[in-house]
């Protein structure tokens, strides 16, 4: 079990003066409330929260991060009170270790609508504060070195949710140390079988595999002496997972993949890592097609290095060529730079893509409604294939593999996507649905009052594109409901004055009907002149009129106040 003393030195060492006795204070509290649980392996309980925090040290945490590390579990797992936490280590650790505790809630096996609104949660805890994912992904990779000793059912859920949702995290934030890992050990409990046969020819060849390595580690060492190159060198075998990936989409064998050896060169300055790869180059032949350079043109998740393969005695090996600072960023990721902002420990400026990646996604799932929308994009977004085109002015536009000119335009902006009628790619009309290639200049034509087409969404890959899109369509179709709402209103309405208009018009036709009867009844037939017949128009007549009327109206009124007590 790993001591309390090697953590706090870990801490001190990457944070000087950093607050040291909370990490005492939570070590001790821990063990209190974690006194006689045990892990399914046996162990004591306090083993997984030690080797939490532990992993914590070493990715450069602060001591809160630690801190919290020793007491991830203890809200969830014991009867301790979130509101017990905020009092003895303050709001800052409490509010992480509610983050944490929450994300260990959620299951990602769960039906479609449930797992969205998981993801939904665990995107605002992190967004919120990243540090509750750094808690969580040690959390997991514990978890995952210690899974065999779970049931089998278990084992395989777990390893499930890791390999499709903590992995490919861990890869967009950048943190391909801790991607491997998971990588490897999810594929281990989820595929025994492959994992079995893979591990055993990687064993069956790895001493000489090895020599190989050591031999062209050493003559890399001796040219890069001889022209004054300052590097470290690494050398490395490729992972099992991501052997197995490549050999099940390529469909070949194993000593067809070209970067299944690997030589890492880590040098001092961007300008020797040209002058590097020129070296390797006049060493070896390189294979065509082979070379890539992530440093001009980093990945989405920041990843900076010059990859190459060449071939060396007929063995094909990869060389990756970068600085100090890409190495430590290519390992650990959004972990790699923090500084103190307020007196609370951020990412620093160089992470913001990454942050504000993950608040693209909060920010889009708040406007998409369908969880199968949802889902679709979050997986696009963890799993980039990328495509790197140029605007004419030489600026780069990073997009997912099999992108099209449309998803272009609303890479550089939402009007210039909606406008889009046209797109040259190097220089040549092409059709908006034509897939994007690397190097590819776009040229996007636009026209002014021009309206997205329902159509695009049948072939565009980002998220922001089908997003731009689907919302721009929604507000038309809430305003056309508007408008054919407004209209059938009116005419409803106009319906009704008219029928209301007719229905006046019968009633005093009724009306009229029924008094000429009585006036001719109470004046006679002779006096009766209705309007109009040219008779009776006298004074005389008008007033007997009036005046039978009147009596007619008093003997209702009369009437209506004998009958029913009614008051006027």
């Amino acid at each position: 079990m790993i001591r309390l003393e090697e953590i706090l030195d870990k801490v001190e060492k990457h944070h000087p003066g950093d607050k040291l006795d909370l990490i005492r204070r939570a070590y001790i509290f821990s063990a209190k409330e974690h006194k006689g649980q045990v892990r399914a392996s046996g162990e004591p309980y306090l083993t997984h929260p030690l080797e939490v925090a532990n992993l914590l040290a070493e990715m450069k945490m602060d001591a809160v991060t630690v801190g919290v590390g020793l007491l991830h579990d203890v809200v969830e797992d014991t009867l301790t009170t979130l509101d017990k936490i905020e009092e003895l280590f303050g709001p800052e650790v409490a509010h992480i270790v509610d983050g944490v505790t929450k994300i260990s809630q959620i299951q990602f096996t769960s039906k479609e609508e449930k797992q969205a609104e998981n993801f939904r949660k665990m995107l605002l805890a992190m967004t919120d504060d990243i540090r509750v994912i750094m808690v969580k992904f040690a959390d997991r990779l514990h978890n995952m070195r210690t899974l065999a000793y779970l049931p089998s059912e278990r084992r395989q859920a777990i390893a499930r949710e890791t390999l499709e949702i903590y992995a490919p995290l861990a890869n967009r934030l950048g943190m391909g140390k801790i991607r491997g890992e998971l990588e490897d050990l999810a594929f281990s409990y989820l595929d025994a079988k492959a994992h079995e046969e893979l591990k055993d020819l990687v064993e069956k060849n790895r001493k000489k595999h090895e020599a190989f390595l050591a031999e062209v580690t050493g003559m890399v060492q001796q040219k890069m002496r001889e022209h004054g190159i300052p590097c470290f060198t690494q050398s490395r075998i490729k992972r099992l997972y991501s052997i197995h990936l490549k050999l099940k989409k390529q469909r070949i064998a194993i000593d067809q993949v070209y970067d299944l050896l690997a030589l890492r060169l880590i040098t001092d300055s961007v300008k020797n890592c040209y002058a590097a790869l020129g070296v390797i180059h006049n060493t070896w032949r390189p294979v065509p097609g082979r070379i890539k350079d992530f440093i001009a043109m980093p990945r989405p998740n920041m990843y900076q290095s010059l990859h190459t393969s060449v071939i060396a005695g007929g063995q094909p090996f990869e060389v990756q060529i970068r600085t100090a600072e890409m190495h430590q960023i290519a390992e650990e990721g959004i972990a790699a730079h923090w500084k103190y902002k307020d007196g609370k420990l951020v990412a620093d400026d160089r992470e913001d893509q990454r942050v504000s990646w993950l608040r693209h996604l909060v920010e889009l799932q708040q406007e998409m409604k369908d969880p199968a929308d949802f889902l679709s994009t979050l997986k696009i977004d963890l799993y980039p294939a990328e495509v790197y085109t140029f605007t004419p002015k030489g600026k780069v536009i990073t997009l997912p593999r099999d992108a099209t000119p449309v998803d272009f335009a609303y890479a550089i902006h939402t009007e210039v996507g909606h406008t889009c009628v046209g797109a040259k790619i190097n220089s040549r009309m092409t059709p908006l649905r034509t897939k994007l290639r690397n190097g590819d200049i776009v040229e996007i034509i636009t026209q002014s009052g021009h309206k997205p087409s329902r159509d695009w969404l049948s072939f565009v890959k980002t998220s922001r594109a089908r997003n731009k899109i689907r919302h721009w369509l929604t507000e038309q179709e809430s305003e056309k409901a508007i408008e054919l709402g407004r209209k059938m209103v009116e005419k409803e309405a106009r319906g009704r004055q008219a029928r209301r208009h007719s229905a006046g018009i019968r009633l005093e036709q009724n009306r009229g009907f029924a008094l000429g009867d009585r006036l001719r009844e109470g004046l006679g037939e002779a006096d009766y002149c209705p309007a109009g017949s040219g008779r009776g128009e006298g004074s005389g007549t008008r007033r007997r009129v009036e005046d039978h009327i009147g009596r007619q109206t008093c003997f209702r009124i009369g009437n209506r106040r004998k009958t029913s007590g009614e008051r006027f």
